[in-house]
């Protein structure tokens, strides 16, 4: 019996880049509970440097790789599509992995959310990197030309 229903490719990636978005924003509301963040934020202090608008800008600028993601994963032509998943998961697990050492000690809830982001940006690269010619591909490239 299967308990899962197959899902073509592009609908996967998408649906893979809206959980991470929910797990980076819980990860950060729940951030906003923590006493010694709270401290961080009233100082004009994140990870040990000051606080600065351009850091939030960066940050809004990064945060744009997945959003820009759960629409191009569903619209982009396969070849491209697989490229940019591999790509936008490579970059985003890079990031997250080197949260975890630089400034000042993650946090156990930081840690938890982290592992889930990047378990799941793992798999966003294992599934693109995977993604083969297939009728399923030739459907959504036919879907995307209008034929």
């Amino acid at each position: 019996m299967m308990l899962l229903t197959p899902l073509p490719r592009p609908v996967l990636l998408s649906t893979l880049w809206i959980v991470l978005l929910f797990n980076y924003l819980y990860c950060d509301v729940l951030g906003l509970y923590d006493p010694a963040h709270l401290v961080d934020l009233e100082t004009g202090t994140l990870g040990g440097g000051p606080f600065t608008p351009g850091k939030l800008v960066a940050a809004g600028v990064l945060m744009q790789i997945p959003i820009a993601m759960v629409l191009l994963a569903r619209v982009v032509r396969h070849g491209l599509n697989r490229w940019i998943n591999v790509g936008a998961a490579s970059v985003m697990a890079a990031v997250q992995v080197s949260t975890l050492f630089l400034g000042t000690p993650p946090t156990p809830v930081y840690l938890f959310f982290s592992a889930i982001e990047i378990t799941l940006l793992l798999a966003i690269v294992v599934l693109a990197a995977s993604w083969t010619r297939s009728r399923e591909r030739a459907a959504h490239d036919r879907a995307l030309a209008g034929v």
